[in-house]
């Protein structure tokens, strides 16, 4: 499964195209799609992305709910019929669509965050502001993550 890593500012052209991160394609490389999923943030003015492996296995998490579960179909609806697989280009570009580029609210630059198994395509401004505020939780209320020992590969 893919890891994102790192922070990266690539510049939006006119056409909506923006080069995806080298670390970031070397990472989806493994999969059957060549390409990205992106999907509106329900958190945040954020795009998150990730491989179609991903998106699989969000697939399987939705089925561990209730069948026809009001959870079942908010996250259905929020999720997968939101979800934009875009495939690379011969330069390693993707093509955002109008929808996507206006939940983020960009016109040039635009940030890949990494954040483990996804991505979030942010707003530079917007997501320097998250980050701070994310660190002054983690700070204030003392946060840690544990790792999780049952993992072989840990």
């Amino acid at each position: 499964m893919a890891v994102f890593l790192s922070t990266y500012e690539n510049k939006l052209d006119k056409k909506g195209r923006i080069s995806v991160p080298a670390p970031f394609r070397a990472s989806l490389g493994l999969q059957s799609f060549n390409g990205v999923v992106l999907f509106r943030s329900h958190k945040y003015p954020a795009l998150d992305g990730c491989g179609m492996d991903r998106m699989e296995i969000l697939s399987r998490s939705l089925d561990d709910l209730d069948l026809f579960s009001d959870t079942q179909d908010d996250l259905g609806a929020a999720i997968f019929a939101d979800a934009t697989p875009l495939p690379f280009d011969a330069d390693g570009r993707i093509t955002l669509t109008q929808p996507l580029i206006d939940h983020i609210q960009v016109t040039s630059s635009i940030l890949f965050v990494g954040a483990g198994p996804l991505f979030r395509l942010w707003e530079p401004k917007r997501f320097a502001a998250f980050q701070e505020d994310a660190r002054q939780k983690i700070k204030s209320q003392g946060l840690t993550l544990k790792l999780n020992p049952s993992r072989k590969d840990v």
